[in-house]
């Protein structure tokens, strides 16, 4: 680990390494809080549609005002401080710039981000899964052949699962599962805005304290988050959603080699080489004894009897059989470890988690009976979620993904619980679209499913 050792270098040679952050919310000022701390890094510009909210947000993560009075790139290239634009493409072809954190959240918004990086030459930090998740292999495809590095967010679970993975694989281990635990019960699907707070038991006075935002945590709550995440996972790791997606079971880190083995071996998986989601909560909704709540986990084989004696040996949790074990992170930090994509994209030239293939992909699903006529609002709202299935099934049913239903006006009625189709909706012709449809036709899957566990 010498990347610490790297960064200095930069510092000292007098050559930060320069970054543009695009997306001044909850993330951004995480990663801005820390990154004072980082030598050899400079923030050389934000970018937020709302210039009064990125003052806030860099006043909330400590920054003397002074600090970010810039009027211009370059100005803030000689002074060491900091740019406020509104406007991210210009952001990203300032021509000091050599890394864009793209943390707005909006899938449109990062596939027009990333294909600006492409133009310019600009090395890319992914925090938004959301558009990962739409078209990231895609993204990544066109970030290779423009020489720039696409890199998934470290300090986000889908990079530290991603770490795990490499970690086993490695080593020698087959991964016979992979995920991370959130705080989950069936009903939490149907969760609008309106009823998030109390499924978190916030206060109406903590709410107004903090810095809360309805849809995004409405979004965790009601299952979306995750089959984003998870589909990144598996299109990162190589590893595939169950037919029928994420289960959620109830499970602690002890009881993870026995649960996230096959259905045939006693566990929940239905083939080795799995995503899933574990809850931290049984279904009648008491708490999972040392749960994996904010953290994530990857199990594997032993296969030798070898291995399994060395797993007893030094002391392995295990499933029954001693063949399966688990490696496990309690805690992610979000954007306060995000330093370390940044150092490992812009001094090793090495994406922490980068998307290769099309194997997980989010489709909108019904939270209630919707009419014809209605026009869905997306991700963390009141009309659908998102469901995580294997790409190829999703191809065939022609699934709507989640990330494009935000405005989609449904030509027909559909029933609670109902995946929705592309022909279910009418939807506006964007560079979005035409850029999922693209990807759609460049990284279509096989059809044949792995045998169930």
């Amino acid at each position: 680990m010498n990347l610490h050792r790297l960064l200095l270098e930069r510092a000292a040679q007098g050559k930060p390494v320069r970054v543009a952050l695009i997306g001044a919310g909850k993330f951004g000022a995480m990663f801005l809080s820390r990154v004072s701390r980082m030598p050899g890094v400079h923030v050389i510009g934000v970018a937020d549609l709302s210039l009064e909210r990125a003052r806030e947000t860099l006043a909330r993560a400590g920054w003397p005002q002074a600090r970010y009075a810039a009027t211009s790139v370059e100005a803030a290239r000689v002074s060491g401080s900091t740019w406020l634009t509104d406007d991210a493409l210009s952001l990203i072809a300032a021509g000091p710039v050599e890394v864009v954190i793209d943390a707005t959240g909006d899938p449109a918004a990062g596939i027009r981000h990333v294909l600006a990086c492409c133009d310019h030459g600009k090395h890319v930090v992914m925090v938004n899964v959301e558009a990962d998740a739409l078209a990231g292999p895609l993204l990544a495809r066109r970030c290779r052949e423009a020489g720039v590095i696409y890199s998934l967010a470290y300090g986000d679970q889908p990079a530290l699962i991603c770490e795990l993975v490499d970690w086993a694989r490695s080593a020698g281990f087959e991964v016979v599962a992979a995920g991370k635990g959130t705080k989950y019960l069936p009903e939490y699907h149907r969760s609008t805005p309106d009823t998030v707070w109390s499924h978190y038991g916030f206060s109406s006075e903590m709410v107004a304290r903090g810095d809360f935002n309805a849809r995004m945590f409405n979004s965790f709550l009601d299952g979306t988050k995750s089959a984003i995440e998870m589909a990144s996972v598996a299109n990162a790791a190589g590893l595939l959603p169950a037919p029928e997606g994420l289960s959620f079971p109830p499970c602690g880190v002890d009881e993870l080699p026995q649960v996230l083995k096959p259905r045939g071996e006693g566990g929940v998986l239905h083939h080795r080489g799995q995503v899933e989601v574990v809850s931290s909560l049984l279904r009648d909704g008491r708490q999972v004894r040392r749960h994996l709540r904010w953290g994530v986990y990857v199990t594997f084989a032993a296969d030798s009897d070898y291995v399994r004696r060395c797993f007893q040996e030094y002391g392995l949790v295990t499933d029954a059989s001693g063949n399966y074990a688990a490696m496990y992170r309690p805690y992610h930090l979000i954007g306060l470890e995000l330093g370390i994509s940044i150092a490992s994209v812009a001094l090793r030239r090495e994406p922490t988690g980068v998307p290769g293939d099309f194997l997980g992909d989010v489709v909108a699903r019904a939270k209630r009976d919707l009419r014809a006529g209605q026009t869905l609002d997306g991700e963390g709202g009141y009309t659908v979620y998102g469901h995580l299935l294997p790409a190829r099934d999703s191809l065939a049913l022609q699934g709507l993904p989640i990330g494009l239903a935000h405005g989609a006006k449904l030509k027909r009625a559909v029933a609670a619980g109902d995946l929705l189709t592309w022909s279910d909706v009418e939807l506006a012709e964007s560079g979005a679209v035409r850029f999922r449809r693209e990807m759609e036709r460049i990284f279509a899957p096989p059809t044949a499913r792995p045998a169930a566990g």
